[in-house]
This record gives structure tokens, sequence and C-alpha cells, in this order.
């Protein structure tokens, strides 16, 4: 079983026991699980629901496992003027979760 779900203005497809890397969350202390519930589409063999939008009473539960960032990205902007350079670097940060449980 599978689902596609939405959060923070990306999807994913998930399914059990799978880790995924979602946008991060400002969670209070101590919380150890979320719930996805703008689900998409739940899939499982040919007995798809489509949702127009959302899945009506389908949610995602999956437990958080930490903090992690994403890869370094380095921005070089260079003009054809003497001492023109600007570097700059960036890295995202997420929070990762694993799928518990599709409830469809």
């Amino acid at each position: 079983m599978y689902a596609i779900v939405q959060d923070g203005g990306k999807q994913y497809r998930v399914e059990p026991g799978q880790q995924v890397n979602l946008e991060l969350k400002d969670l209070a202390e101590g919380v150890s699980q979320i719930t996805l519930d703008q689900v998409l589409l739940v899939g499982e063999g040919e007995q798809t629901k489509v949702g127009t939008p959302l899945v009506e009473g389908a949610k995602v539960t999956a437990t958080v496992i930490g903090l992690t960032k994403g890869p370094k990205l380095d921005m070089m902007v260079i003009r054809k003027r003497k001492n023109s350079r600007r570097h700059e670097g960036h890295r995202q940060k997420y929070t990762r979760v694993q799928i518990d449980e599709i409830q469809a």
C-alpha cells in the first residue's frame, strides 16, 4: 500500500517503513509522532482511491526520527570587473520521519 501526501507545498509518495525528509517542522518538546492528513491518493493494487482534491478520512502516521540537513549548495557570482565576486552557501534543514501506517 502506498499514498501520495502533500506537505509544505511538496508531494511525496510514501510507503510503510520508508524514511522521508519533510520540510522543517516546529514541533513541541517530546513530540514523537506526527499525522499527515493531506492525502491526495491511496493505492493498493487495483483498488486506488483518488481524492478531489483530498481523500476523505485518509491519514498517514509517521514517527519523528530527528533533524537532518540537505546537501550543501554553493552559489558563486563572478563579473568581469576587478575583485567583483561573491560566494555564498546554503544547507536546507529537514525533519526526518519514518512512515508507520497508512489509514484509508
